[in-house]
């Protein structure tokens, strides 16, 4: 354990020469290829390369790892500076440190904290609070030296950048090996860039808010078996995402869909397991399950964020969000709800199948999936992000949402029914439903 903390630590060191690239400019590479050649050319054998070494590192005879991490320092470092001077676009310093730091300090923070529990939240929990330091750390560094300010106004959305990396590099690194860390800096720094390119207005009230609230829901669906850790992290990044650019009427929206539909698979469980007809993982959703039910809404939270900069219209998008997301809830309800009770019939013909098959519907679900919409189009019309001076017409624009989650729920059995098999996953046809609502909603809009 005491080779693990050693080795972490200086990962971490080495990330901390990202929190020196404005003063090394054009050389800011250099510190990290230097730290590569002598890891891979000068450390061979011996106790340093013992510590240093990552598994499978020993049967290849070198440290793999850190030259990998290493060179992906470089190679971002090289995209942060290089374009100045060509007069391009770079990969913004602060979002350079916060990625690497990010990913080094959750690292060092899973290790020290693994010293004392084996709890997965306790370990996701250290590397995301570590991570998160780490990266606010490196930005304020950053601003130091380029005489970026950095005050009350700034404060809050460096917070916001910091959080949104480490969770992404908890996200990332559990969705491949753990050894992997330069493929997730990398991931990571362009993924900040690219929060950082929507200029979200974060204030203090609302990033301590949104960070305490998605954390808590976070763990309460690990706790409770609703989603694995991979699911909750993609959802408390989902979440947050959703309340730092849209707004907390967003954030309701999206989190009723999550809670919602996370306890209605959890409803009466072992009844569905028996029939066949339950969630699989006992339940728990992974990042593939979460993504197919929410990446389109979460395509149009950006979206909403980046039409001031590229001069597009936000009311499509509000109704792209809306319409997805009553569909994704309608969808669930429909299958959960449905799947406990007998006599269901496929969609396309109305004969009677067998529980379970694709594309089979009952009323009670077909009316479990329609109570599911209206949530959604109430939400949506009350709170966001339908209440847009742009928009007129709550009712309407509620009906909307309404008859788009239907729709798309619909379209849902009926792929099921038609294409749902080997070749084409239920996930596939999940996300294929959402935006079929997503885009119903739209078309309503344009109508209404």
């Amino acid at each position: 354990m005491i080779r693990r903390v050693r080795r972490e630590s200086v990962f971490a060191a080495v990330a901390a020469l990202a929190a020196l690239a404005p003063t090394l400019g054009d050389a800011a590479a250099v510190p990290f290829f230097a730290v590569a050649g002598a890891a891979f050319f000068g450390v061979r054998d011996g106790e340093l390369f013992e510590t240093l070494a990552l598994p499978g590192d020993r049967e290849e005879e070198r440290l793999y790892g850190l030259v990998s991490f290493a060179l992906a320092g470089g190679g971002l470092a090289l995209f942060a500076s290089l374009p100045r001077a060509f007069g391009r676009v770079p990969l913004p310093y602060e979002a350079f440190a916060a990625a690497t730091l990010a990913v080094a300090a959750g690292r060092l923070g899973r290790t020290l904290l693994s010293r004392e529990t084996s709890d997965e939240f306790t370990l996701v929990a250290g590397y995301v609070a570590a991570g998160t330091a780490a990266a606010l750390a490196g930005q304020v560094a950053v601003r130091l030296q380029t005489g970026a300010p950095v005050d009350g106004a700034t404060v809050p959305l460096l917070t916001f950048l910091a959080a949104a990396a480490a969770l992404t590099a908890a996200l990332v690194r559990s969705l491949v090996f753990s050894r992997d860390a330069h493929i997730t800096s990398v991931l990571v720094a362009f993924a900040t860039w690219g929060f950082l390119a929507l200029e979200p207005t974060v204030g203090a009230p609302l990033i301590a808010v949104g960070l305490a609230v998605t954390g808590a829901l976070g763990y309460v669906s690990f706790a409770i078996g609703t989603a694995s850790v991979a699911g909750m992290l993609t959802g408390v990044v989902s979440a947050l995402l959703a309340v730092v650019l849209g707004g907390v009427g967003w954030f309701l929206t999206l989190m009723s869909f999550y809670a919602i539909g996370g306890l209605a698979s959890k409803y009466r469980f072992d009844e569905k397991a028996e029939r066949g007809v339950a969630q699989e993982n006992e339940g728990a959703r992974g990042t593939g399950n979460v993504l197919a039910n929410s990446a389109v809404a979460l395509a149009a939270v950006v979206g909403y964020a980046a039409a001031p900069h590229l001069a597009l219209p936000a009311a499509p998008l509000g109704f792209l969000f809306a319409g997805a997301t009553a569909t994704a809830m309608a969808d669930t309800l429909s299958s959960e709800i449905g799947g406990l009770f007998d006599g269901p019939r496929l969609v396309t013909t109305l004969r009677r199948v067998e529980p379970g098959t694709d594309g089979a519907i009952t009323w009670q679900g077909e009316l479990a999936g329609l109570v599911g919409a209206l949530l959604v189009g109430a939400l949506a019309a009350v709170g966001a992000p339908l209440f847009d001076p742009v928009v007129s017409g709550g009712v309407a624009a509620a009906g909307a949402v309404v008859a788009a989650g239907v729709a798309g729920m619909t379209v849902d059995s009926l792929l099921g029914a038609l294409i749902e098999g080997d070749r084409v996953g239920n996930q596939a046809v999940n996300f294929l439903a959402t935006l079929a609502g997503g885009a119903v909603a739209v078309a309503l809009w344009a109508v209404v």
